[in-house]
């Protein structure tokens, strides 16, 4: 804080020094005796007012070392709520500081309530999921049982609805754990093509029902990755375009390996998405116009998750699209480089 606007502040105080010291002055100047001399009055004026600016100069230090101090929380919000002010000997800083801790402590002591409350929660819905899957695991067998004693359409319809059930159910457990990624991942060496062809075989009921068709192009890449995770996100990218592709319609995954990161590109010949959506693709629970004409029952949770889930990874996605001319999103996975030797990765280094 400057120190003309401490003054400022202080102006009322320090003219009221004044003048009761002009008064004290006046009542000496006026004994009838005359025993001070009036040189000896104005000394002894001079050395009080000296050192009343001492002590104001003294009080602002202080002010505004405590000053900064409040300052610093407000300019670090992160740090602020795990950071209480100092006891001060102040009585004013005091108060203010008991009623900022106080603050923090009624912040902490409801975070930790929530927090509480959402672990059960997480705890929850991770033992449902669990659960849940065993009735899903006996409804496959008991439809495979099926198979041949029921009509054909029907048949492949319970399979398809069962899938997505599954899916659905998948989603919610990633979702879930967006929180506690850190604990449940493993980075290793993986092939594309082993990863795409296992997520095309469990959605391959989609595909058949939809009548879509599915082409993979390009050589087999081996990057840096989690394999369940990828397989997730590469299951919502591709969920996400049998949505919205007609049948006869057709997907197509491109393996390539660019000067710094191998890209992995899903391709579809679907309704496609308008220019001005495009940046919002991504956000949590946006479906769109076209999603929202064309399937009401999008939740918008596919390409968020795929996205926060590659984030994590380091697997940037982007999307290009052309509204009835389909959409591609692109996972790209970057090379490691190590002392500014680029286009190094774990995998190979580029020649």
């Amino acid at each position: 804080m400057p120190f003309r606007i401490f003054l400022k502040a202080h102006i009322a105080n320090s003219l009221f020094f004044l003048l009761a010291l002009f008064v004290f002055d006046l009542i000496l100047w006026l004994d009838p005796l005359h025993q001070i001399q009036l040189n000896t009055v104005l000394y002894v004026s001079l050395i009080v007012i000296l050192m009343g600016m001492v002590a104001l100069v003294w009080r602002y230090q202080k002010t505004n070392a405590w000053l900064k101090e409040v300052a610093a929380r407000r300019d670090d919000p992160e740090q602020a709520l795990d950071w209480p002010l100092l006891p001060t000997d102040d009585p004013e800083q005091a108060v203010v500081a008991n009623a900022f801790n106080s603050v923090l402590k009624a912040h902490h002591d409801q975070l930790e309530r929530l927090l509480n409350e959402q672990q059960d929660q997480k705890a929850f819905i991770d033992s449902w999921v669990h659960e849940i899957k065993v009735p899903l695991a006996a409804g496959d067998l008991l439809v495979d049982s099926l198979d041949g004693q029921i009509p054909e359409s029907t048949f492949e319809q319970l399979t398809l609805q069962l899938d997505r059930i599954s899916f659905y159910v998948d989603q919610v457990l990633y979702y879930s754990r967006l929180d506690s990624f850190s604990h449940d991942y493993l980075l290793q060496e993986y092939p594309l093509k082993q990863i795409i062809n296992d997520v095309v075989v469990s959605l391959r009921n989609q595909f058949i029902s939809n009548q879509i068709q599915f082409e993979l192009r390009g050589e087999d890449q081996t990057v840096l990755t989690d394999q369940k995770w990828l397989r997730f996100i590469l299951s919502q990218i591709m969920v996400n375009s049998l949505k919205y592709t007609d049948p006869g319609g057709k997907i197509i995954v491109t393996l390539s390996d660019q000067n710094n990161e191998v890209q992995l590109a899903v391709s579809d010949t679907g309704i496609g998405i308008a220019p001005d959506e495009l940046h919002r693709v991504f956000d949590k629970g946006f479906t769109g116009q076209n999603g929202r004409n064309a399937n009401q029952k999008a939740t918008g949770l596919g390409l968020y998750l795929a996205d926060r889930l590659g984030q994590k990874l380091n697997h940037q996605l982007t999307i290009e699209s052309e509204l009835r001319h389909g959409t591609t999103v692109i996972i790209h996975f970057p090379y490691l480089s190590y002392y500014q030797d680029t286009g190094v990765s774990l995998t190979h280094s580029r020649q």
